[in-house]
C-alpha cells in the first residue's frame, strides 16, 4: 500500500518535473536559463480568474438602533458654508449721520468727506431735490416690475434718450443698479468660448462679468499698452483659424483700484489694428472727464462711436442711482432681450431716473463745476505730493487721488493695518474721514492697496488743506518706525 502511494508520488514528480524541462516552457532573462516559467504563469492567471470571480465582501446589515443613531447625530459637525470670520472681517466702517456730502456726521461729529465719489457736489442739490419730490409725488416710489413686464415708465425713455443726447451716442439703456450694469452687460455679448482681453486693475463689478460670461479671460498689466499689444498679437497669432469667436478689450476710463486713467487713444488704434471689440466702464469719468464732462473719449479726443459699448454707474457724479449702457442700437436692442440685470430686475426707481436727467441738465448749464473740480483735484494733488512714506499712484488730473506706501511691508495684512491706522489716525483727531481700498476674498485685483480720496466739485480750499495736513501728521506718527 506504501509502495503504492510513493509510485504515484513520484510519478506526478516526474510528470512535473518532465513539464517544466520542455523547450517551450523555458525563457531567458539576463543570459540566464529559467525553466517552468509557462506553468507559473498559468498557475498565476488561474488564481486572478478565482479572485475576480469572489464577491466582495459585504458586512450584514443591520438597522441601527435608536441610541446609535442619536450618538451620531451628536457627532456629526456641519461643514460651514462660509469662510470662518477672522477678527479683520470683523471691523465695521464708520457709519454717516447726515448727506454724504463735503461735509457729514459721524458719532454725532462733523467731518471732511472724501469718501464718497460726490463729484460734482450734486448730493443735496436744491434742484435734484425738487426734481425726485415732483416724480414721487407723480409716480410714487417704486415700480414693482422689471422694464419688460410693465415695469418702464416715460421718465425711464426720458432718460434714456437725455444720456444718448448728452453722450452723442444712439441709444442708451437703464440699469436699476450701478454695479449690475458691468456684469451683466459682459455676458449680455460674450459667452463661452470667446476671448476678454482685461486690464488686471479692473473693479469687482467686471470681474464678476467675466466670471459669469463663461469667456476665456486674458490679463494683462495694468494701464500698460505693450503688454496690451503683446497679449492681442499672442491671441490673434494662436486663433488664425477659429472661426465665429466674438474678441473683446476691457477696461475702466479712469480705475476705481488706482486712480490710472486709460488711454483709450491708444487702445482704439489696438483695437483697430487686431479686430477687436472694446467695452469702457466711464463710472468714475462721467461727468468728471472732459471739457465738458462726456468722459473718457471727449478727453482723448477719440470719437465715441469708436468704442463699442460704453457702461457708466449713475451713483457718482449724478449722486443717484442706477448705470446705463450707450452704443448702437443694435447693442442696446440686444441687452433689452438678452440681459439678466434689465430683464429680470425691477426697473429703476421713477424719482432716481428724474434725479439723473435734472443732474445732466445742471451739468450743462454750469461746466465751470468741471472746471472747480479739476482746481480742487491739482491743489490736491500738489498738497499730498510731498508725504514722507507714502506716494500717489494716481494720474494728476483723475477724481480719485490714490495713496500708496512707498515701501510695502511685503504683507498686504500689515500693509493694510498700517493704511487703515493712517485713516483712523485723520478721523478720530481731525475729522477727515478718508477710506483704504480694502478688498473682498471674492476680488481678484492684485494691484497695491492704498488710501483713496475722492475730490468733490464742492470741497473748500479749507477742506483740501486740512485734508492734506491731516495725511501727513497721521503718515509721520504711524509710518515713524516704517520708513
Amino acid at each position: 500500500m506504501a509502495s503504492a502511494a510513493l509510485n504515484v508520488v513520484n510519478a506526478t514528480l516526474n510528470w512535473v518535473t518532465a513539464a517544466l524541462d520542455v523547450p517551450s516552457a523555458r525563457a531567458v532573462v539576463f543570459g540566464v536559463h529559467i525553466g517552468g516559467h509557462l506553468f507559473v504563469e498559468g498557475l498565476l492567471l488561474v488564481v486572478i480568474l478565482f479572485l475576480l470571480s469572489q464577491k466582495s465582501y459585504k458586512p450584514p446589515k443591520r438597522p441601527l438602533t435608536k441610541k446609535e443613531i442619536d450618538e451620531l447625530c451628536d457627532e456629526w459637525v456641519p461643514e460651514s458654508l462660509i469662510p470662518p470670520i477672522t477678527v479683520d472681517m470683523q471691523k465695521e466702517p464708520p457709519v454717516l449721520e447726515s448727506a454724504a456730502g463735503p461735509h457729514t456726521i459721524i458719532n454725532g461729529k462733523e467731518v471732511v468727506n472724501f469718501a464718497s465719489a460726490n463729484y460734482l457736489g450734486f448730493i443735496g442739490h436744491e434742484q435734484l431735490l425738487n426734481s425726485c419730490t415732483s416724480a414721487l409725488e407723480k409716480y410714487g416710489v417704486g415700480s414693482c416690475g422689471p422694464r419688460q413686464f410693465y415695469g418702464t415708465i416715460d421718465v425711464h425713455l426720458d432718460c434714456e434718450a437725455r444720456v444718448a443726447k448728452f453722450l452723442g451716442t444712439p441709444d442708451s439703456i437703464l440699469y436699476s443698479y450701478g454695479l449690475s450694469t458691468m456684469f451683466s452687460a459682459i455676458p449680455c455679448f460674450s459667452k463661452k468660448g470667446d476671448i476678454i482681453v482685461v486690464d488686471e486693475g479692473v473693479h469687482w463689478g467686471i470681474q464678476n462679468g467675466l466670471y459669469l460670461s463663461r469667456s476665456t479671460v486674458v490679463y494683462f498689466k495694468h494701464n500698460d499698452m505693450e503688454s496690451l499689444q503683446n497679449t492681442l498679437e499672442k491671441i490673434t497669432s494662436e486663433n488664425k483659424r477659429v472661426k465665429k469667436v466674438r474678441r473683446y478689450i476691457v477696461a475702466e476710463a479712469v480705475y476705481q483700484n488706482s486712480g490710472q486713467i486709460a488711454p483709450l487713444d491708444e487702445i482704439i488704434k489696438l483695437k483697430e489694428k487686431y479686430r477687436f471689440r472694446v467695452l469702457l466702464d466711464e463710472s468714475n469719468s462721467f461727468g468728471v472727464l472732459g471739457r465738458s464732462g462726456r468722459g473718457l473719449t471727449e478727453y482723448s479726443g477719440v470719437p465715441v462711436e469708436k468704442v463699442d459699448l460704453i457702461t457708466a454707474s449713475m451713483g457718482h457724479a449724478l449722486a443717484t442711482e442706477g448705470g446705463f449702457c450707450t452704443g448702437t442700437a443694435r447693442f442696446i436692442d440686444h441687452q433689452r432681450l438678452s440681459s439678466s440685470g434689465y430683464v429680470f430686475s425691477a426697473s429703476l426707481p421713477p424719482y432716481l431716473a428724474s434725479a439723473a436727467i435734472t443732474a445732466i441738465d445742471v451739468l450743462e448749464k454750469n461746466p465751470d463745476l468741471i472746471s472747480k473740480l479739476k482746481e480742487n483735484i491739482a491743489k490736491l494733488w500738489t498738497g499730498l505730493s510731498d508725504i514722507r512714506g507714502l506716494s500717489i499712484a494716481s494720474n494728476p488730473e483723475s477724481p480719485i487721488v490714490y495713496l500708496r506706501l512707498e515701501r510695502s511691508t511685503g504683507s498686504v495684512k500689515d500693509d493694510l493695518k498700517l493704511l487703515e491706522d493712517i485713516a483712523d489716525h485723520a478721523l478720530k483727531k481731525d475729522s477727515v474721514f478718508v477710506v483704504v481700498s480694502k478688498r473682498s476674498t471674492l476680488d481678484k485685483c492684485r494691484l497695491p492697496i492704498g488710501i483713496r480720496l475722492f475730490v468733490s466739485a464742492a470741497h473748500s480750499e479749507s477742506d483740501l488743506l486740512k485734508a492734506c495736513e491731516s495725511l501727513k501728521r497721521a503718515a509721520k506718527i504711524v509710518l515713524a518706525n516704517h520708513i
